[in-house]
């Protein structure tokens, strides 16, 4: 009898399918558009595909949002983020300056974008791509209608939902289950604040990975995800909460106040003319709820946080990718933390 092929272990990737940000400030605005951040999905997706399966899921089960203002070429720098953030402003404000030029000066940046676009079409078939704002990177926005006619060409994906998940989890009769997953990744971008946050569905998908010792990776906004982790839902849907959670008292790091307040003063979430603030800063929100919240000074430093115990791996920002990737490419070959399975 031939040997029949092993199984290849498989990953899920949970994506925001928040369309729009709310602001608190100015009053009765809309929102703006929103999404996840490529650059942020792209490095793991890069690192895990050639011997993984992903499983791809949103809090709702509707297909995910690409936030343009994300594909930045800046963005692309991963742990030299502030050099080249600082680079291409100085290149964009130059005399006669293109979108053309400023992507030839840029070349190693311009590669990867292309590379993680091509990464993302493969993986995520159709989906939709944010609105430009008037703050949205010019280079970037110059791109926006070729990439949405790229995404526009291919089939829709299915998406899993995350109460989907669950259930198909608890039925003793399906063959899916999250028990043997290699770890969960979830990128950020500002989209998380929305579907991420205070949701009880949420909570209950990171307790039921950390109860089957599943590494969890979260990045810049999607540890706002750890504000979920007081509520459970039972089989019939009901939900209780719970302020001392088993997830209480992590070690994580996440996207700066301060760093929130230079975007919203300067950057693309700011509306010409008005005062911008968001409904709430996801550090404030994560301290608030009793987790130990690490920062860094500068807001584009590389900053990895790993707690074995609670089997959390937290980056703060699209600066820390590649090296979030590579803690988890550790974690997952080490094997399942011995520390998480005791509990």
């Amino acid at each position: 009898m031939p040997n029949l092929p092993e199984a290849r272990p498989r990953a899920l990737i949970v994506l925001s399918s928040a369309r729009t940000l709310p602001l608190s400030k100015p009053a009765d605005h809309p929102g703006i558009p929103t999404g996840f951040f490529l650059v942020e999905l792209a490095a793991v997706l890069a690192a895990f595909e050639d011997d993984h399966d992903f499983i791809f899921a949103t809090p709702d089960g509707n297909p995910p949002q690409l936030d343009i203002n994300g594909l930045a070429l800046n963005f692309h720098a991963a742990g030299r983020l502030g050099s080249a953030t600082a680079r291409t402003t100085i290149q964009r404000a130059a005399k006669h300056s293109t979108p053309e030029a400023l992507r030839a000066k840029n070349p190693g940046l311009l590669e990867r974008r292309t590379a993680e676009l091509a990464l993302a079409r493969r993986h995520l078939g159709r989906i939709p791509v944010s609105q430009a704002l008037p703050r949205t990177d010019s280079e970037a926005a110059s791109i926006r209608d070729d990439v949405v006619a790229g995404f526009d060409a291919l089939p829709q994906h299915h998406y899993r939902s995350i109460p989907e998940l669950i259930r198909r989890h608890r039925d003793p009769g399906d063959d899916f289950s999250l028990d043997g997953l290699a770890f969960v990744h979830m990128p950020g971008g500002h989209a998380p604040m929305v579907d991420f946050h205070d949701n009880p569905w949420m909570g209950e998908l990171l307790h039921t990975l950390r109860e089957s010792a599943v590494p969890i990776s979260l990045i810049c906004h999607a540890p706002v995800a750890l504000t979920s982790a007081r509520h459970r839902v039972d089989d019939e849907g009901t939900v209780t909460t719970d302020e001392r959670h088993r997830f209480n008292g992590a070690r994580i790091t996440t996207v700066a106040r301060y760093g929130e307040r230079m975007m919203l003063e300067l950057q693309y979430p700011k509306v010409p003319g008005e005062a911008t603030r968001l409904p709430y800063y996801v550090d404030v929100a994560l301290d608030a709820d009793g987790y130990d919240v690490s920062l860094t000074l500068n807001p584009s430093a590389v900053k990895v946080v790993w707690d074995e115990e609670h089997a959390l791996l937290t980056g703060n920002g699209p600066q820390s990718v590649d090296a979030q990737t590579e803690q988890l490419a550790t974690i997952v070959s080490s094997g399942r933390p011995d520390s998480i399975l005791r509990h």
